[in-house]
């Protein structure tokens, strides 16, 4: 499979010895052409890979933030449709990687295969399924493949050894190493267990492994960051673009904020 540009970011950071910054926001919170500017200036910021929530009424994964993020973004009007054209936009001023954070259920409605073919279309690299577990992946795999599409897996606290083998050969892009067990949203501190895992992760594949799951300070960033290859952040995002005034101002002061949490995690 050609490399997307998650495999090349990733091959870019590993060559200059850096750890890399993934930023997670719900595409069309809080409509889908302000989601257009955010990617821009998270790009700004530092960035190295967005994460797009595809928006869904059920998001069983996540917490209250990202929950509202995306119950604003369907009340804004943000269909499958309307996602697509709006990774278009992006695509036609950014190269900047980018992947879908998704549920299945939005994905089966449209048509599976159809979805694949339209994300690649727009510009996505590739997919994080939340709610299909490993062991039942294997009838959509063939279509992430065909589409030139990551295939980004997540592992969990709860993960045995024998389970991680057999997820990390079926994976492409980075592994998501979720560090805490529960839904996303910020905590106090990084969970006590994530070094032990994201080592047991790093002993059985090459992929990068990025570490997620309530980041929420530059303090944190740099932690994780010090233990992975790379940091994702999502809640405390979502919530300063959402709690600034949207104007170029509010805007300006979320990525700034953004940008710090970047520094963080490219100074270690």
């Amino acid at each position: 499979m050609k490399k997307t540009r998650v495999d090349q970011r990733f091959a870019e950071l590993s060559k200059q010895g850096r750890k890399g910054f993934i930023a997670y926001l719900a595409a069309g919170d809080p409509c889908l052409a302000d989601t257009v500017d955010i990617v821009l200036r998270l790009e700004d910021a530092g960035v190295d890979v967005v994460e797009l929530g595809l928006p869904f009424s059920d998001p069983l994964a996540d917490g209250r933030v990202n929950q509202e993020a995306a119950t604003r973004a369907l009340k804004a009007g943000a269909t499958f449709d309307g996602v697509m054209a709006c990774v278009a936009q992006i695509r036609e001023r950014s190269q900047i990687p980018m992947i879908f954070y998704a549920y299945m259920n939005p994905l089966l409605a449209h048509g599976f295969e159809r979805s694949m073919t339209e994300a690649a279309e727009a510009g996505i690299d590739g997919f994080l399924l939340l709610d299909l577990p490993f062991e039942e992946a294997g009838p959509y795999r063939p279509s992430l493949k065909n589409n030139g599409l990551n295939a980004i897996q997540l592992i969990t606290p709860t993960t045995p050894d024998e389970r991680i083998d057999r997820i990390v050969k079926r994976a492409s892009g980075f592994i998501y190493c979720v560090s805490r067990e529960g839904v996303t949203g910020v905590q106090d501190r990084i969970a006590e267990g994530a070094p032990a895992l994201v080592r047991r992760i790093k002993d059985r594949t090459d992929h990068p492994v990025a570490l997620g799951f309530g980041i929420g300070t530059p303090e944190q960033a740099r932690d994780a960051a010090r233990l992975a290859d790379a940091v994702v952040v999502g809640s405390v995002i979502v919530n300063r673009f959402h709690n600034n005034p949207h104007t170029p101002e509010g805007r300006a002061d979320a990525a700034a904020f953004v940008a710090e949490m970047v520094r963080a995690v490219k100074d270690v």
